[in-house]
């Protein structure tokens, strides 16, 4: 019995020593140049089998005990760091991985196998890619979190050292206590915090994110209505199981997509049990080293080949401009009906310096999704708008969002905040961020006015001479429901002022319905007015240029305009304008027939035209967000735009001169070709019914200057053409690398090669013809269309273009040229 006694006590005392020693490692393993966590990297007590996967987070967990008291840190990309531990007390050690060139060694079979085993299960990925892809699930919904964080990093000395930096020294001092052990610096300017519920249904494929709240902190940056509705989850959205992701508007191919075995080499390197589902563990790397393409590792479901895992990086050689790195992590998980939803992703975009004395920029992205659900599909009705703000979305205090975050902020982010907010306080901080806003946005805040726009300040041109204007508007400070403008100019070689007045009230921003009345007193173009159907995308610039010098055709006229528009659906809007303008010509020739179908009538020099237009547009997909009074267009994704246009012109006690009909029709659309490229093609088509003076036709926009203009015939003069019925189409394709990047010796210059082709027909009946008592513009014949091919080379020291166009049909007509070469500037990813 004594000898029992004494086997326990033996026991409970070698127990309690084991216990004793028992080694517990926790800590984190971030990047040392972002900070931000590593996860799926690899921790191990050396030469032993303790060890495991960090998770999302970048956390780890070692318990038990073992010869070696080094801890081993790796991951791919990444240089293996050792940390010694103190063994048999609990410890923290967190370790930052020096990141290295992203790439992974070449693949090699092994001799006797009959295919590359990863071969196989990449067939069951994407023969399972319907049922596993989140777009099949009829609707769901879920609570998204998101936090965005913009930084300046590359910090160097030299950079410290300049002078506008030496005013913002005392702040520089903590960017070390950012940065932490080992860390790269990094100077804070933007975080933000929203949480917001995102809805979903496939047919029709519809999605919408209600922001719930937001919080924002940065220099030079309001909590203003636009900043709030782009930090959610809808523009942080990732899906691998699309063919090519859309990253900083370029069209990144999947490792999972359908052309996988075209574009990708793999690597079936393990299989592990992740949340207690068995997945094999596949790297891949592009065949072509500038293909817009990832490297990286992913972790694929055995059960039923969907993605478990995803932690993807472009690869550095790859024909990009101005992006060190992207990085995409996921995690995903399975939903009742078999598709995977992304639970947590981590993106990194890393801005390369511009040159070699500048600093970069990093952004990067965190979205976490909780009470994931599969739901009824909600009425199509409740899609209207993708993006709705609460009307509190702004206000919150900090105990909501001890309540509501899905991860608490790190200490780091902490300390960012606390440093923007320092920043935020130095003079010349304020007065950069002042001219940049003012640079950006063209206008001059004070107060509650808006004063500008700055580039048409002053001007000259033959008409006028030396041009001065102020000019201005009420902001949103001013009234969300009012919104005045108006401006005064003055020419000193005409000595005339021509001014602006004008009102916009905002009856529903929710329909975006508003109704505005204006008055404008100036001098224009013919042939220069958008017509609300082509897509004049870079015609602010064009048309500046054009008002320097000699004016083509100019005219003085006086409108009185009002508009009505609103979004009846989220496809569907409509405007209706009504219009009264006088017609002065500042040049000499011009004259017509007060009686256009009688060529005895009086011949006039002047006229006035009244007329309503209403325009419908149809555009499936489109996204809108609204900038305080303004709403901005995000174009659409998939599907082609539609828009009709109907103007009816009146003659008689509104004090119209003519009553005419004109229909004009257009399509456009962006479509993705897959490693091809992209894209663009607009068709227009309009007709004048009646016979009216020229002016009141189609002047095609032709191109004499030396700058490329896409909306315009770039091998037609100015005022060349001018028809009565038209149907035209404007086609461009950026091949995005696929060819130039294939030519060894091209390559390296990463050119990219662009396609462009113009077709025109039109023309002008004889009467219409015969009512214009001089004819000094010419007409097309409606059997031969007029036509022009480009073919260009873009990204030319990652800035400039350069096109060479040949026109290729009246190349008999007076003063032409058949080619023509344009250059224009491109600040091009």
């Amino acid at each position: 019995m004594k000898s029992k006694h004494i086997f326990t006590l033996l026991f409970c005392f070698t127990t309690s020593f084991v216990f004793a020693q028992q080694t517990i490692i926790r800590g984190k393993v971030t990047d040392a140049e972002t900070g931000d966590p590593v996860p799926f990297a690899t921790v191990v007590i050396q030469g032993s089998q303790i060890g495991m996967a960090t998770d999302f987070d970048g956390n780890y967990e070692l318990k038990g005990q073992a010869e070696s008291d080094t801890v081993l840190f790796s991951y791919v990309g990444y240089e293996t760091r050792k940390k010694r531990y103190e063994k048999g007390v609990t410890q923290v050690i967190n370790v930052q991985l020096q990141p290295k060139a992203t790439s992974l060694a070449d693949f090699v079979v092994l001799s006797g196998r009959a295919e590359n085993p990863a071969f196989a299960i990449m067939r069951s990925v994407i023969d399972n890619k319907n049922k596993n892809d989140k777009r099949r699930l009829e609707a769901y919904e879920y609570e998204s979190y998101n936090k965005i964080e913009i930084d300046v990093d590359n910090i160097t000395e030299e950079f410290r050292k300049k002078k506008y930096m030496q005013k913002v020294t005392s702040v520089l001092d903590s960017i070390d206590i950012i940065a932490g052990e080992d860390g790269k610096p990094i100077l804070p300017l933007f975080i933000s915090e929203s949480l917001s519920k995102f809805y979903f249904r496939s047919n029709p494929r519809l999605q919408k994110e209600q922001i719930i709240k937001t919080k924002i902190t940065g220099i030079g940056i309001e909590d203003g209505s636009l900043i709030s509705q782009v930090i959610g989850s809808s523009f942080q959205e990732y899906n691998f199981y699309q063919n090519r992701m859309n990253i900083v508007e370029k069209e990144f191919a999947s490792p999972i997509g359908d052309g996988w075995r075209l574009i990708y080499d793999y690597d079936l390197t393990d299989s592990v049990s992740l949340d207690g589902e068995f997945c094999y563990v596949l790297d891949f790397k592009p065949k072509n080293d500038q293909e817009l393409a990832f490297v990286g590792t992913m972790w694929i479901a055995k059960e039923d080949f969907g993605l478990k895992r995803m932690d993807a990086t472009m690869q550095p050689t790859a024909n990009l401009n101005f992006i060190e790195k992207i990085k995409i992590q996921q995690e995903l998980e399975r939903m009742e009906g078999g598709a995977w939803l992304p639970v947590k992703s981590r993106i990194l975009i890393d801005v390369s310096e511009i040159t070699k004395k500048s600093a970069g920029f990093l952004a990067k992205f965190y979205s976490s999704n909780k009470n994931l659900a599969l739901t009824e599909p909600k009425p199509n009705k409740f899609f209207e708008r993708t993006i709705e703000l609460e009307e509190d979305a702004r206000i919150s205090d900090e105990q909501f969002w001890i309540e509501n975050r899905h991860d608490s902020l790190t200490t780091t982010e902490i300390s960012v905040i606390a440093m923007i907010d320092s920043l935020k306080q130095i003079p010349i901080v304020k007065t950069w961020t002042e001219l940049l806003k003012t640079f950006a946005r063209g206008y001059v805040e004070v107060g509650q006015l808006d004063l500008g726009p700055w580039p048409v300040l002053v001007s000259s041109n033959d008409v006028e001479g030396f041009r001065t204007r102020i000019g201005g508007r009420t902001n949103e400070h001013f009234s969300l429901k009012w919104q005045l403008n108006g401006y005064l100019a003055y020419g000193f070689k005409d000595k005339n002022f021509k001014y602006g007045l004008g009102a916009t009230h905002f009856i529903s921003r929710k329909k975006w319905t508003t109704i505005s009345a204006n008055y404008r007193k100036d001098i224009d173009q013919l042939g220069l007015q958008p017509d609300g159907i082509t897509d004049f995308d870079n015609a602010n610039a064009f048309v500046a240029l054009s008002q320097l010098g000699n004016l083509i055709r100019p005219f003085a006229y006086e409108t009185y305009q009002i508009d009505l528009t609103s979004q009846l659906s989220k496809p569907f809007s409509f405007s209706l304008r009504l219009k009264n303008q006088d017609f002065t010509p500042l040049y000499d020739g011009f004259s017509y027939y007060t009686e256009p179908s009688d060529i005895t009538s009086p011949i006039g020099t002047e006229f006035i035209s009244t007329e309503a237009t209403l325009k419908l547009k149809y555009a499936k997909d489109e996204t809108f967000i609204i900038n305080d009074n303004s709403r901005i267009s995000l174009g659409t994704v998939r599907w082609p735009t539609f828009i009709v246009g109907y103007t009816r012109g009146f003659k008689g006690p509104l004090g119209g001169d003519f009553d005419y009909n004109k229909l004009d029709v257009g399509i456009s659309q962006r479509l993705k070709m897959g490693f091809w490229g992209i894209s663009h093609y607009q068709i227009t088509a309009s007709k004048v019914f009646e016979d009216v003076p020229y002016p009141l036709l189609t002047a095609h926009i032709g191109n004499e200057q030396p700058v490329y203009a896409s909306f315009a015939f770039n091998t037609m003069n100015f005022y060349e053409f001018v028809s009565q019925q038209y149907v035209s189409m404007r086609y461009q394709h950026f091949f995005e690398g696929f060819i130039l990047n294939r030519i060894p010796l091209l390559k390296r210059l990463k050119w990219r090669m662009v396609a462009s082709g113009n077709i025109l027909y039109g023309d002008i009946s004889e009467s219409t013809l015969a009512a214009q008592p001089t004819v000094d513009f010419l007409s097309l014949d409606p059997n031969k269309p007029y036509s022009e091919v480009g073919i260009g080379v873009e990204n030319i020291f990652k800035f400039f273009r350069v096109d060479f166009f040949q026109r290729l049909t009246y190349l008999d007509n007076p003063d032409i040229k058949k080619r023509q070469i344009k250059v224009s500037f491109n600040l091009s990813l």
